[in-house]
């Protein structure tokens, strides 16, 4: 049976799934947007567990519990910056490698619900569309080898974002 792949509008924070997707940054610290976001929401158990763990290589994800969240854990990955030097197609691999790492990991500790935020398109840059694409891809060869997964959400904070998605689940 096929994952079902589904698009929200709204707060990740909020969402009642096994796993949701952290947009962190390599040094797992206290960021902006979902990542503050999650950390707000989780509680400060959050940021104590994140302090104990070693940095992240863009494309890596790391597993932590939910704390206070509706999610029972968080995976924490870490795009790469659009708007830095670098090969184009490095990047694309890396952003891909967080929706891949993700979903293996969330497997991988037999979860089955998965939620992901619109990873890179923040304050890391990257065209929506783009990253949307690349998202779904990703998200779509990763379910290959992923038998437990067998939902994904891709929760956009707006609409604009969210029809994107839609679109490109409809093969537009």
């Amino acid at each position: 049976m096929a994952a079902a792949l589904e698009v929200i509008v709204g707060p990740i924070e909020a969402l009642a799934v096994d796993v949701v997707v952290n947009a962190a940054n390599r040094d797992l610290k206290p960021g902006s947007g979902v990542d503050a976001a999650l950390r707000a929401a989780a509680g400060s158990g959050l940021t104590q567990h994140t302090d104990t763990l070693p940095p992240i290589e863009d494309g890596q994800a790391v597993l932590t519990p939910g704390f206070n969240l509706p999610a029972r854990a968080i995976i924490h990955t870490a795009a790469p910056r659009w708007n830095t030097p670098g090969e184009e197609g490095a990047k694309v691999a890396a952003l891909a490698r967080c929706y891949m790492a993700s979903i293996a990991l969330a497997n991988e500790h037999g979860f089955s619900a998965i939620a992901f935020p619109c990873l890179g398109t923040g304050a890391y840059g990257w065209p929506r569309g783009f990253a949307c694409a690349i998202a779904i891809a990703a998200c779509e060869q990763a379910l290959e080898k992923a038998p437990n997964i067998a939902r994904i959400v891709f929760c956009c904070a707006s609409e604009a974002d969210a029809e994107l998605y839609r679109a490109g689940l409809a093969g537009d």
